[in-house]
């Protein structure tokens, strides 16, 4: 796919700006549905307001979404730092604190796999026919 540059309307400030063929490439690459909305002016001061650079050395404060809502296990009013999703559950503090971690070792991923398919198709597919027959015998033991 080739491309040219092309001129663009700040939706910002209203001046032109080119959108060159390489910007445009980066975009495709990156699969980028929309062409940018701002000129690169207009980007820096955007990131400036948003707390991304620094003013006289020090950081500009970030600002936060707080939102209100209720803690789906406990019933308590809270604030959570992210706007919640319908559907699913928003804890508090003290219960995301309670809420045990979930974290796998390599031979209980291997053991979870051997249970949904069978240990000898995963060593053929993989090609580790070894491997996993010793992961399989530490998880035996």
């Amino acid at each position: 796919m080739e491309f040219t540059d092309r001129i663009l309307r700040c939706g910002d400030c209203g001046q032109d700006f080119v959108f060159t063929a390489g910007e445009q490439l980066f975009f495709f690459d990156k699969q980028f549905k929309n062409d940018p909305k701002r000129c690169k002016p207009c980007k820096a001061k955007r990131a400036t307001l948003h707390g991304r650079t620094m003013h006289d050395g020090k950081p500009l404060p970030l600002t936060r979404t707080e939102t209100r809502t209720t803690c789906s296990s406990c019933g308590i009013e809270t604030t959570v730092p992210f706007r919640p999703t319908q559907g699913r559950p928003v804890l508090c503090r003290s219960c995301f604190q309670q809420k045990p971690s979930v974290t796998l070792t390599a031979s209980d991923a291997v053991a979870e796999m051997a249970a949904a398919t069978s240990l000898e198709q995963m060593s053929s597919d993989l090609g580790m026919a070894e491997t996993v027959a010793d992961i399989s015998s530490e998880t035996s033991n």
